[in-house]
């Protein structure tokens, strides 16, 4: 840590929290607490410990522990034992020998590599006692829209050897920084990328200057103009490993208080134990922090990337995007399951899809296909690691000629495009998600596989487990099928059709060849469902007749009833949830992940 930055609390406010928080964690532990609530308690101490060092520079040690370390088993540093009489063997001094003399040949030379460094970078001159120009660094004014300059910016990312001797305007986070005599190192990042700087006391650069940089504390925003030069060897810490800034001017734009988390720590890779990590309310309550580790930069630009590919393959289709309304009168899929508001003393609620919508403007405004991208919200009080009551739905209606086989067709199209393409535009991202959240890459088939429910209920029945063939399927069965059609088609994306017709909404046609059935589908990724979709009824006698059998009033639908009385076409379409579809393509364990801001049971803020 270094001295001098901005701190939130005193050296004794923080030990106060920490001796709290041990406390608290020890009454969790007498009066066994669930095991979830003493892990979130636990990272909130380390978050404490962290914030102890910040502020005072040094390890937090409880009253009553002593500092100094215990020594190494043995007591001898793990020296060779001597034989009898005190003598090391001969085979033994010999090895020995060679490794010391192999260690000093590499410290001298990477002594020598480094001063070599040092002189280039000192090569202007001597300026042990040049005071910089105050013009060069410090806190920047407010930047408040009074002017535009000429100054020529370039992002972290861009930078490469061919810019070599070029000087550039760079604006990044201080990501780490350390002094080494009379210099500084540190890492400048930006979203994904990083990019090493240095600054050497010479000609215009004081020790004033290299103590300003060093001491600027993690997370700040910084402004820094420099000249790009090919990096002596390869810097590993950095992403743009082959290049590095060598600083004229740094200037910071806005100064970090003590972050609730260490960036490192919340970037560990899944599985990792040598250090500390960070509770999922912990990351949560601070998401504005969180979002900032690499991998959810990239879970958050391939989230943008799915949504962009679902409109691209649209839009050439072409297909019209809509925008509904998401406060209703009554609920579009029927139940209980919706969020009741109150609408200016009338009772309405908040829209869990926008399917009758869709249909109206396909079937009978004239459109015939039409997609959106908007809010979905379901009141399921479900703490599941797939369930948001509130998510973004990915929506698509067309009209038919002869079967609804042809809307099948354009969503095995759609989300053969999506995998595709992020495959291939999203590389960078990938990797950076894998390395800290290892997956497999997804597999399928091209054209995609289609099954009958018949079909998946015969292959979960024949595996030994109960399927209902009239009910619908349960979480842990569409976990098993999705493992039995891996082991036998070798594909993680499939659909399965006719679905028994009590399982569907008031709106599925039913299956001409058995009344028990319908013309319905489901998709699924990893043996989740990530859609559900249908040939929808455009009879009008056949819709309230359908209506009633689900219960649902006929004055809450009238006028999607209305709608259909003046010529409608036959139509289908479906509805995606687009948190799940990137937590499954990625093979993410939670769909909090792959949410910005989630929204579930027990979470209103941020």
């Amino acid at each position: 840590p270094v001295s001098g930055r901005a701190i939130n609390m005193s050296e004794a406010a923080v030990t106060e929290k920490i001796v709290q928080k041990g406390d608290s964690i020890r009454e969790l532990k007498s009066n066994k607490a669930d095991v979830s609530a003493i892990k979130a308690a636990v990272a909130d101490l380390l978050a404490l410990k962290a914030e102890f060092k910040t502020v005072t520079g040094k390890d937090y040690v409880a009253p009553g522990q002593g500092s100094s370390k215990k020594k190494k088993k043995g007591g001898d540093g793990g020296a060779p034992k001597p034989k009898e009489g005190g003598e090391v063997s001969k085979k033994q001094a010999n090895k020995d020998a060679r490794k010391k003399a192999k260690a000093e040949a590499q410290a001298k030379a990477a002594a020598e590599r480094e001063e070599k460094r040092k002189a280039e970078l000192a090569a202007q001159g001597t300026a042990a006692t040049v005071e910089s120009d105050a013009s060069l660094f410090g806190d920047a004014p407010l930047i408040t829209s009074h002017e535009m300059t000429d100054k020529v910016w370039v992002d972290i990312k861009n930078l490469s050897p061919e810019m070599a001797d070029v000087e550039r305007y760079v604006r990044g986070r201080m990501h780490v920084s350390r002094k080494q005599g009379k210099g500084c190192f540190f890492l400048l990042r930006q979203g994904l990328y990083t990019v090493q700087g240095v600054l050497f006391q010479g000609k215009n650069v004081s020790k004033q200057m290299v103590a300003y940089l060093a001491e600027i504390p993690p997370e700040s925003v910084v402004d820094i103009r420099a000249v790009i030069r090919v990096a002596p060897e390869l810097i590993k810490a950095a992403t743009q490993s082959s290049v590095e800034l060598h600083v004229l001017e740094v200037h910071v734009i806005s100064k970090a208080a003590p972050v609730p988390f260490q960036l490192d720590d919340a970037a560990r890779p899944d599985g990792d134990e040598s250090g500390a990590g960070v509770g999922q309310d912990t990351r949560l309550n601070y998401r504005w922090v969180d979002t900032r580790t690499p991998a959810n930069q990239a879970i958050f630009n391939i989230t943008s990337g799915v949504g962009g590919l679902f409109r691209e393959f649209l839009h050439k289709r072409g297909f019209v995007e809509i925008h509904t309304p998401k406060i209703n009168m009554g609920a579009a899929e029927g139940g209980a399951e919706i969020f009741h508001v109150d609408y200016f003393n009338q009772k309405a609620c908040l829209a869990q899809s926008p399917q009758l919508y869709k249909q109206m403007v396909a079937a009978c405004g004239g459109f015939e296909k039409v997609y959106e991208v908007g809010p979905v919200f379901r009141a399921e009080n479900s703490n599941t690691h797939r369930h948001l009551c509130e998510f973004t739905g990915l929506d698509m209606e067309m009209t038919f000629k002869e079967h609804y086989y042809e809307v099948l067709q354009v969503f095995s199209d759609l989300f053969i495009f999506i995998f595709d393409q992020l495959n291939r535009r999203y590389r960078d991202e990938l990797e950076t998600i894998r390395a800290q959240h290892p997956f497999e890459d997804l597999k399928f088939l091209q054209p995609s596989l289609r099954l009958s429910f018949a079909e998946g209920v015969a292959m979960l029945n024949e595996a030994g487990f109960s399927q209902d063939p009239n009910g619908d399927l349960s979480t842990e069965n569409e976990k098993a099928l999705g493992k039995l059609v891996k082991d036998k088609y070798d594909t993680d994306f499939f659909m399965m059709d006719k679905y028994p017709l009590a399982a569907r909404p008031f709106y599925t046609m039913p299956c001409p060849e058995n009344p028990e059935a319908s013309n319905s589908y489901d998709f699924f990724i990893r043996g989740e469902e990530i859609m559900s979709g249908a040939q929808r009824i455009h009879d009008v006698a056949l819709i309230v007749e359908r209506a009633k059998a689900h219960g649902i009033p006929e004055a809450g639908i009238q006028s999607y009833i209305d709608a259909f009385k003046h010529g409608a076409e036959p139509h289908g379409g479906g509805g995606v949830g687009l948190e799940r579809v990137v937590m499954l393509f990625l093979g993410l364990k939670n769909i909090r992940k792959a949410s910005m801001f989630p929204r579930d049971p027990t979470r209103l803020t941020p």
